[in-house]
């Protein structure tokens, strides 16, 4: 179905000063550390501003990583609003089939609550001993890992306790959790596309994975915001989402000084408490940050390791711009922001058209990885650069197939291809070219250099993407 458009509104009609979104975005935009791809934000029900950094548009999906844990858990809350799971049955009784294989009594002991609130009893991180444990069977494997305490007294962040959660969803209601979720949240939320990693089983990956357009985060919060209520009609249950968004179980670690405080407020069912408010996140700067004080909701994608970087703008400057009420007489101030985030762009690769001189032994020139192999990127085993009728092309080719892109003169160069990716940068000496090519669909950009003297090249990326598998892969599954 079409998404029906969020209401926009001008930003000073809703007490948002203008200045103070100016300036998160000239902070954004001013750090080397941080490259945002997409921010919404609402005050009041109204959307007051949206803005896209080219090549990134508002219609593409983008892959959420661990913020899809807020939509698992919002599968969770809608089946528990069915009468079809309870908080405090035991995480057992819903997979019979294990009770003879699960003897450990803190596994027999673990409740539903514990694995929606990453209490546990785990101290640490268990898919990989899960994963050794039962390779086909994530639940079974996870309930095999013996908890190091008590289920409900300690906070470890888990991705199969974020799976086992979907997998009760899957299990309760015969369905996987995007087909439950399309008439009971999506749907009625006016959520288009989204496309969902899975497991070998079939099952979604619960903890991450989740394809969805910017726009879905920000109608995700504002359900939350509203208590589950949307357009007038109760999606989730009031006691669910009150649960979701407390804390459950503190997790502040005094004897870690580098810790980032935003990530030690408590945790709530699939949710982060924050100095201000709470939110869902992913790695690399996916946010859904809900501010009931303020009656808002932002909504960012990008790419960075300083996600604490970008709350602390965001409380320095957003904070203060939502004030109590209207602000008349600033309409040149919210047609400047529109102007502005109209024309958001990310700055592209600097690099110079091919050498006229050069371009007979640059075309149709092979290139293998340098030292043999690409650390960053190990499958991949050969570049290639010709020119084309309309330019020239990069060839890069993994496990037997190949993935050609397009260099544009100047700018970013966008194709679908099998991977929608954007290409910018160019030739930075006679024997040299640069490229850095964007994977629209997910936070990751590779950093590609050809050495002609030498006939190698390295691939290098500003994130790794956590997700492993080739670069084809690097898009909306299912498509």
């Amino acid at each position: 179905m079409s998404a029906r458009p969020l209401t926009f509104s001008p930003p000073a009609a809703q007490g948002a000063d203008a200045s103070g979104i100016h300036a998160f975005l000239d902070r954004l935009e001013a750090s080397p550390e941080i490259e945002p791809h997409s921010l919404m934000i609402m005050r009041h029900g109204r959307l007051v501003a949206a803005g896209w950094w080219a090549p990134y548009t508002p219609d593409r999906v983008h892959l959420l990583y661990s913020l899809s844990k807020s939509f698992t858990s919002t599968a969770a809350g809608l089946a528990y609003g069915e009468g079809l799971l309870r908080l405090d049955d035991t995480v057992i009784s819903y997979f019979p089939e294990l009770d003879q294989d699960i003897t450990d009594p803190r596994s027999r002991a673990m409740l539903v609550r514990h694995v929606a609130s990453m209490a546990t009893g785990h101290t640490a991180e268990t898919l990989g001993p899960a994963r050794e444990a039962d390779p086909e069977n994530l639940v079974r494997g996870f309930l095999l890992v013996p908890p190091d305490r008590e289920p409900g007294t300690v906070f470890a962040y888990n991705q199969p306790a974020t799976y086992t959660l979907g997998a009760i969803v899957r299990r309760v209601t015969g369905q996987s959790l995007t087909d439950y979720l399309r008439p009971r949240l999506f749907d009625p939320l006016g959520i288009g596309e989204v496309a969902w990693l899975r497991d070998p089983s079939g099952g979604e990956l619960g903890w991450s994975g989740l394809h969805v357009a910017t726009d879905a985060i920000a109608r995700l919060g504002l359900l939350y915001l509203g208590g589950g209520v949307w357009d007038g009609a109760r999606l989730l249950p009031e006691e669910w989402v009150s649960q979701a968004t407390r804390v459950q179980i503190a997790n502040a670690d005094s004897t870690d000084e580098d810790a980032w405080p935003d990530w030690q407020q408590g945790y709530g069912f699939q949710f982060w408490m924050s100095r201000h408010g709470y939110r869902g996140d992913g790695a690399y700067g996916q946010f859904c940050v809900v501010l009931p004080d303020q009656d808002a909701v932002i909504a960012l994608t990008g790419q960075t390791q300083d996600m604490q970087g970008i709350l602390e703008l965001a409380w320095e400057h957003l904070l203060p711009a939502f004030g109590p009420g209207p602000l008349p007489g600033r309409e040149p101030a919210d047609a400047a922001l529109a102007e502005r985030l109209a024309g958001l762009a990310l700055p592209a690769a600097a690099g110079k058209p091919a050498p006229p001189d050069r371009a007979g032994s640059w075309s149709g020139a092979e290139f293998t990885p340098y030292g043999g192999r690409c650390s960053d990127q190990p499958g991949l085993a050969s570049a290639r650069v010709a020119e084309t009728a309309d330019g020239w092309a990069l060839t890069l080719t993994e496990g037997g197939q190949p993935l050609e892109v397009h260099l544009g003169a100047g700018g970013w160069s966008t194709g679908e291809g099998p991977v929608p990716t954007a290409v910018s940068g160019g030739w930075t000496d006679a024997d040299t070219l640069a490229l850095e090519l964007a994977f629209l669909e997910t936070p990751h950009r590779l950093l590609i250099t050809c050495a002609l003297q030498d006939r190698t090249f390295t691939a290098r990326w500003r994130t790794i993407p956590l997700h492993e598998g080739p670069l084809r892969s690097l898009r909306a599954p299912g498509r």
